[in-house]
């Protein structure tokens, strides 16, 4: 299914933050990693903030919303199935989370690039991608 505007790319990155910070949340309580929780409660905490900067975005370029079709970008490769960490050993989670990360920093890049017209929200896109970059050096360090 295409992203074809502005909301619909805002939207799905909603969308994937909500997914991955509840993942996050999850794992954060999981015994098995527990020695990784606040780490994984940092990566909640992002997620909080870059939905919330997402939601800021959306709501201050809303005039622009309209005017702002996009071509040529698909949602497909940018689903993941939801993790579910109870079914999962410390090296899938770990490997699960490094998939979660790869996917929303290709997201953000390809979609800052697809709304570079509005460059308000194509730096929103990768402040997003820069935070995701981070977790994935600080998983890529276990």
């Amino acid at each position: 299914m295409p992203i074809t505007s502005f909301g619909g790319l805002l939207n799905f990155a909603e969308k994937m933050e909500k997914q991955d910070m509840a993942f996050y949340e999850s794992v954060a309580t999981n015994p098995e990693m527990k020695d990784l929780s606040d780490l994984f409660q940092e990566f909640a905490k992002d997620g909080k903030k870059n939905i919330a900067h997402i939601l800021r975005t959306r709501r201050e370029n809303v005039t622009e919303m309209i005017l702002e079709p996009l071509s040529d970008f698909f949602r497909e490769p940018f689903v993941l199935e939801a993790g579910d960490d109870k079914k999962m050993g410390r090296a899938q989670i770990l490997d699960y989370s490094q998939k979660m990360e790869a996917r929303a920093i290709a997201y953000y890049t390809e979609g800052a690039v697809k709304i570079k017209a509005l460059p308000e929200v194509s730096l929103a896109l990768k402040v997003a991608g820069k935070k995701r970059t981070a977790h994935t050096k600080k998983l890529s360090g276990i």
